[in-house]
């Protein structure tokens, strides 16, 4: 065998269908395109929604309420959860890094302490916020935290 005698396999290998070229072909007259229309002219494109003459699905939806472009959302962390999630995953610091490597929040995810329940670890903390009332607790068990 030699590249001069390679050829593709029996059937694997089709012609393309050529449109347009005359009422002989089969895939003349309209060439595949339906009958009369937008669609059927040359250069159509279709816009994102757009659904003829129906109105379209984002103007039938309810409008209702508001959402604000600039909230901020954090993974929140009860004090009473810390405990729980150092001695099961023997977190030596408590930051957004571990966490994630942890799989405890996605990597954009912002991190944030409330003060819900009680915390007996000095651990010391950086993560992106935290309530008066979590320093407090945390500062009480000999811990240190960090604001990002």
């Amino acid at each position: 065998m030699q590249l001069h005698n390679l050829k593709p396999a029996t059937g694997s290998v089709k012609k393309g269908k050529r449109i347009g070229r005359g009422e002989g072909s089969g895939h003349g007259g309209t060439a595949t395109k339906g009958n009369k229309g937008q669609q059927a002219r040359t250069g159509y494109q279709s816009k994102r929604g757009h659904e003829g003459g129906q109105m379209p699905i984002q103007r039938r939806m309810p409008k209702r309420g508001f959402i604000n472009p600039f909230r901020v959302e954090y993974k929140v962390f009860n004090l009473g959860q810390i405990d729980f999630l150092v001695e099961k995953y023997s977190l030596p610091e408590f930051t957004p890094d571990i966490l994630y490597i942890n799989g405890l929040i996605n990597r954009t995810d912002l991190v944030k302490i409330l003060g819900t329940g009680e915390i007996k670890s000095n651990i010391s903390f950086k993560v992106n916020a935290a309530s008066a009332k979590a320093k407090e607790a945390i500062a009480a068990a000999g811990g240190s935290i960090e604001i990002l």
